[in-house]
């Protein structure tokens, strides 16, 4: 029996990593949440700090034996699920319903599945960041507080079987605020003055069109404008030139990643996610749910030389991008592709 039990989320992953760790590793998944609230009532204690109480679903309680079988044979537990609220949760949810050993328990977080980043987080255990999984807790508490309350109306007021989130609740709320002020505006016209200026120059005409800045509030203000310019004389009154310069754009965050995918692939958000989780399970990117654009040196370095190899040197041009986000974790990389040597990949045609 191997001495240390790696712990994951997902089934796939758990195949990945079991590749680039020794036989003393053995890797299990949790495939997910093995607790939740329960599904017949409200399940927290709103007099008591709106405590949670879980419980283990029916469905997961053969996992949860089989990894306790394997927990306390195990001399060392790695917990390695995702580095987010969901994945700290499930850590703690692990070492709670399985009677984990503090001592001989370990967290342990990586942004890609390579090789390489599996180790470098073997050798940095950490402990299990109590903030997220708090920040998790009073998502899931505030959901099943907003649904049971409002559920019930919706299906006597709107129609049977719908659900009402802490999020989309919220957004039907200021639609209807918004709506409510449109209604309620009352529009003002106003007349705006263009003009298409023809100029002669080497023996060519070029059209130039300007707007003026002013508006009017009547159409004869704008009439005795247009009246007084007719006679009037138009001069250039300088001409600038400069260099254009484009900037790439920062590396891809969840949110850039679905808005690319939309508009260039046609893909939906839960399409974008479902192959981007895909791609991250089978070691090909780093993880998908970050909101920040940081690179490692590494990753740097090895598109530095890429593009010296396939292009030149003379296209090389290094840049450290900063989230301006001041919630936004810097120490998570932005989503990349783990071997960017690799010209193609396997995989169906969405993951390509």
């Amino acid at each position: 029996m191997a001495n240390n039990l790696v712990i994951v989320e997902s089934p796939a992953k758990a195949k990945t990593i079991e590749k680039f760790l020794g036989k003393d590793f053995v890797v299990k998944s949790s495939f997910g949440h093995i607790r939740d609230l329960s599904p017949k009532d409200l399940s927290v204690d709103v007099e008591h700090d709106f405590k949670p109480q879980y419980e283990i679903p029916a469905d997961k309680k053969k996992t949860v034996t089989e990894l306790k079988k394997l927990a306390k044979k195990a001399k060392t537990v790695w917990l390695a699920t995702d580095e987010d609220r969901e994945g700290e949760a499930i850590s703690w949810h692990l070492a709670e319903a399985l009677g984990l050993d503090k001592d001989k328990t370990k967290r342990i977080v990586f942004h890609e599945i390579t090789k390489n980043a599996i180790l470098e987080a073997v050798e940095n255990p950490r402990g299990i960041d109590y903030n997220l999984v708090d920040a998790q807790q009073a998502r899931r508490v505030l959901d099943r507080l907003v649904g049971f309350k409002l559920s019930p109306v919706l299906w006597k007021k709107v129609k049977p079987a719908l659900s009402a989130g802490r999020v989309q609740s919220v957004a039907v709320r200021l639609i209807v605020e918004r709506e409510e002020e449109v209604k309620n505006f009352k529009p003002e016209s106003s007349y705006k003055v263009t003009a298409v200026f023809e100029i002669v120059k080497d023996g060519g005409n070029t059209n130039v069109e300007a707007e003026l800045q002013n508006r009017f509030k009547t159409k004869e203000e704008a009439v005795s404008f247009l009246n007084k310019c007719l006679l009037a004389e138009y001069t250039i009154e300088s001409v600038e030139k400069k260099p254009a310069k484009k900037s790439p754009a920062p590396p891809f965050i969840t949110s850039t990643l679905q808005q690319e995918a939309s508009r260039k692939l046609g893909f939906s958000v839960s399409k974008t996610m479902v192959v981007a989780q895909q791609l991250y399970e089978s070691g090909k990117i780093t993880y998908m749910r970050t909101d920040s654009v940081n690179l490692s040196n590494l990753a740097i370095g090895m598109a530095k030389k890429v593009i010296t190899n396939i292009y030149s040197k003379d296209y090389v041009k290094t840049r450290k991008y900063k989230t301006k986000s001041k919630s936004a974790q810097e120490a998570h990389e932005a989503i990349r592709p783990t071997y960017l040597d690799n010209q193609t990949i396997s995989g169906d045609n969405s993951q390509q």
